[in-house]
C-alpha cells in the first residue's frame, strides 16, 4: 500500500511532514511513503498581511484541493495554521504529541540585547497585543514569509527582533536563536501551537496513524479549537487558547480582546472528555464579560 502526503514547500513544513511519516513508518514498514510539496496561495502572497487577503484557508486551499481530487491520501499541517472550521470531507484524523507552544522573542545574528529603535516583526495580533502590554514602548510592523524568510529580513537588519512560535524554531534546529521565551501568563500561544495535525479524506482508516496520534495533543487541540471557534474566531482575530492536561482533567486558558474594552482573560478546569464544551463555555463567558463592561 502507498500514501501520498502532501504537504507546503517550505523546509519546516516538509520537516514536519517527514516527522508524521516517520511515525507512521515505524508501527507501518509495509507502507510505502511519498511526499508530495506545493506553494500555497498564503505562500505566495507576501506583500499583504492574511486578514487583508483571505485567512489561513489560503494556506491549506490547494493542499484540500489534492486530497479532494485523490492526488494526496494525507495531509500534514501546524495546527495553529488551520481554519477552525472543519470539512466533514476531509476531517482532521490525527493530532501529534505537543512540541513547545510557546511563542519566542529572536534577536539578529550576534546581538545581545534589544533595541527598539527599529520595529519588532510580528504579523499575529495575537502576539502583537501581548507583546506591547510587555514592552509599551516598542513598534511591531508585520513580516510575512517563512522562518528563513523572516530571519533574512531581521539579520539585515530591517527589525529589531521577531517574535515567532519556538516549536518551529526547534524543529528547524535553530534553538540557538532564541533569545527570549515567554510564558503562557505573559503570551498565550495560538490554538493548536506546537501541535501537527493529519487531515484526510472520509473513510481512511485512522488506525494506520496510531504511531503518529498523541490523546493528550488532541485533546488539548480540539478544546483550543473550541474556544477560537466559539467565538468566531480568523487568522486576523487576536483570540487565543491554550490548554493542559493532568491525569483525567484538562485546563483551558484563554483570551478574548475587545476593541472597546480591552483583553478579557480566564481559564476553566473539568474533565478531558469535556474539553471542547468547556472551552466554548469559557469563550462565551468572556465575551459576555466584555459586553458587560461596556455598560
Amino acid at each position: 500500500m502507498k500514501l501520498r502526503v502532501a504537504s507546503r514547500e517550505s523546509k519546516l513544513a516538509v520537516i514536519q511532514s517527514e516527522l508524521a511519516m516517520e511515525a507512521i513508518s515505524r508501527l507501518h514498514p509495509e507502507l510505502q511513503m511519498e511526499l508530495i510539496t506545493m506553494k500555497t496561495t498564503g505562500d505566495r502572497i507576501l506583500d499583504r498581511t492574511l486578514d487583508k487577503i483571505g485567512g489561513k484557508g489560503l494556506f491549506v486551499k490547494e493542499l484540500d484541493a489534492a486530497l479532494r481530487e485523490g492526488r494526496a491520501d494525507l495531509t500534514v499541517h501546524s495546527c495553529k495554521d488551520l481554519p477552525m472550521e472543519e470539512d466533514p470531507a476531509l476531517p482532521l484524523l490525527a493530532f501529534s504529541r505537543r512540541e513547545d507552544p510557546r511563542d519566542v522573542l529572536v534577536l539578529p545574528e550576534g546581538v545581545r540585547e534589544l533595541d527598539l529603535s527599529k520595529p519588532v516583526g510580528c504579523s499575529s495580533l495575537r502576539r502583537t497585543l501581548q507583546f506591547k502590554a510587555l514592552y509599551p514602548d516598542a513598534r511591531v510592523e508585520s513580516v510575512r514569509g517563512n522562518v528563513q524568510t523572516r530571519l533574512r529580513k531581521l539579520d539585515e537588519g530591517q527589525f529589531s527582533a521577531l517574535i515567532l512560535a519556538g516549536a518551529g524554531l526547534r524543529r528547524l534546529g535553530l534553538e540557538g536563536r532564541i533569545w527570549r521565551t515567554f510564558s503562557p501568563e505573559e503570551m498565550l500561544p495560538a490554538a493548536g501551537q506546537g501541535i501537527l495535525a493529519i487531515q484526510g479524506r472520509a473513510g481512511f482508516d485512522a488506525a494506520l496513524l496510531a504511531g503518529f496520534a498523541d490523546q493528550d495533543g488532541r485533546d488539548c487541540a480540539l478544546s483550543e479549537r473550541s474556544f477560537v471557534r466559539t467565538l468566531d474566531g480568523g487568522c486576523s482575530s487576536p483570540v487565543a487558547a491554550y490548554a493542559t492536561v493532568e491525569g483525567v482533567h484538562i485546563t483551558i486558558h484563554g483570551i478574548y480582546v475587545d476593541p472597546d474594552n480591552g483583553l478579557h482573560r480566564g481559564q476553566v478546569t473539568g474533565l478531558r472528555g469535556d474539553g471542547p464544551a468547556l472551552a466554548a463555555r469559557l469563550a462565551l463567558e468572556l465575551k459576555e464579560g466584555s459586553q458587560w463592561a461596556e455598560k
